[in-house]
């Protein structure tokens, strides 16, 4: 009984409270009323891609909308080839075709929200990368129509975290609030990173542990994230997101 009191007390501080909190204030919080009203414009974030010659990747989070954004975001990657004067933009949606490419611009804000730029990478690094990464993409397996469930997934954070693991070399794992990161496809129930540095425990993304170079150490309770980054000492706040260097 003493074992199953302090693990309550613990999912309450660490889970439940920033939660609570972030809802809190969340529902005070001005933001639009529904899709129709939010702002889906260029937050201006990238250059204009003919103005920079070198090929490019980006991955973006941003927060989501409705009372979803109060412990959820939204996630999508942005591909440019070395010359080309577009963007490409891969969005996995609950409507319509699932992988959505460049449904919006590339840096768009998300409901509103302004997107955060988890990793990016330019160069000859990026012109080596972008084919793994349309790999990764085709290989995505539920790219069909009807193969999306907003909670726990397969989602749109679903759908980024496949690539990011597929693509190990981007170097970057998504921040603690994109629920759905952590839902390994197929129903797998444990995975390994292609190169073998991050591993993945989890119970169809309900309970389960990140552990590697990349992840620090993650625990992962109803898709809420909670843990330390080692490698760039961090803290991750479940709902409210990662605080440190």
């Amino acid at each position: 009984m003493k074992f199953l009191r302090r693990l309550l007390l613990a999912f309450l501080f660490l889970y439940l409270l920033p939660a609570l909190a972030s809802a809190g204030w969340w529902y005070v919080k001005e933001r639009p009323g529904s899709w129709r009203e939010a702002d889906w414009s260029s937050a201006n974030i990238l250059p204009k891609p003919g103005d920079d010659k070198a090929a490019a990747i980006y991955v973006f989070s941003a927060t989501t909308g409705g009372m979803k954004g109060a412990v959820a975001s939204h996630s999508w990657i942005v591909t440019k080839g070395e010359g080309d004067t577009t963007y490409n933009r891969y969005d996995k949606v609950g409507w319509g075709s699932p992988i959505r490419r460049n449904g919006y611009a590339a840096d768009a804000k998300w409901y509103s929200n302004r997107p955060h730029l988890v990793v990016s990478v330019k160069g000859e690094e990026a012109t080596r990368l972008i084919p793994n990464i349309e790999k990764a993409i085709q290989s995505y397996p539920y790219s069909k129509p009807g193969a999306y469930r907003i909670w726990p997934g397969p989602n749109s954070n679903t759908f980024v975290a496949h690539v990011l693991r597929c693509v190990p070399q981007l170097g970057a794992v998504l921040p603690p609030d994109p629920v759905g990161r952590d839902y390994l496809p197929e129903g797998k129930l444990f995975a390994i990173d292609a190169d073998g540095l991050d591993m993945h425990a989890t119970l169809y993304g309900l309970l389960g542990i990140s552990a590697g170079i990349r992840s620090g150490l993650e625990v992962h309770v109803m898709g809420l994230v909670a843990g330390l980054d080692i490698m760039r000492p961090a803290v991750k706040i479940p709902a409210l997101g990662r605080f440190g260097v």
